[in-house]
């Protein structure tokens, strides 16, 4: 297995697993890769710097991280969220199913759905995710 650093053409960067080189090339040929933030198939990889380890090592002191905190990466895709995703409501499996048909233009949305909902979209073929939306002023 081998982890590259990827970035779709909306400028997200994440990171993606594969056998080889070949299989990456091959998943993006085919548009399986795709975006975790947007959902785009456009997908380059990015260049990885290496080091080659001299033997001594250098720690960090406990605590300390390269980048963001988890919690800043969670706030970001909650605001992410709730800024690019139009929050229809409890009228989510309705617009999802209208979105999926071609009846609404395509677009993000964000809302809430019943059991019997989720059957029903998965029946017929709608791709969602389900998110639990935390409140961070609690």
């Amino acid at each position: 297995m081998i982890a590259f650093d990827l970035q779709c053409d909306a400028g997200h960067k994440f990171e993606g697993w594969f056998d080889n080189g070949d299989d990456f090339e091959r998943q993006r040929a085919q548009a399986l890769i795709e975006c975790p933030f947007c959902g785009s198939k456009e997908i380059e990889k990015l260049f990885s710097p290496f080091t080659i380890k001299n033997g001594a090592r250098t720690e960090k002191p406990a605590g300390e991280m390269d980048g963001p905190t988890p919690e800043q990466m969670i706030r970001h895709f909650y605001e992410h969220l709730s800024k690019d995703y139009e929050d229809v409501g409890g009228d989510f499996a309705k617009e999802a199913l209208k979105i999926h048909y071609g009846v609404s233009d395509k677009k993000k949305i964000r809302g809430v759905t019943t059991e019997a909902e989720e059957k029903t979209l998965k029946d017929e073929g709608v791709e969602y995710l389900k998110v639990p939306m935390p409140r961070f002023d609690a």
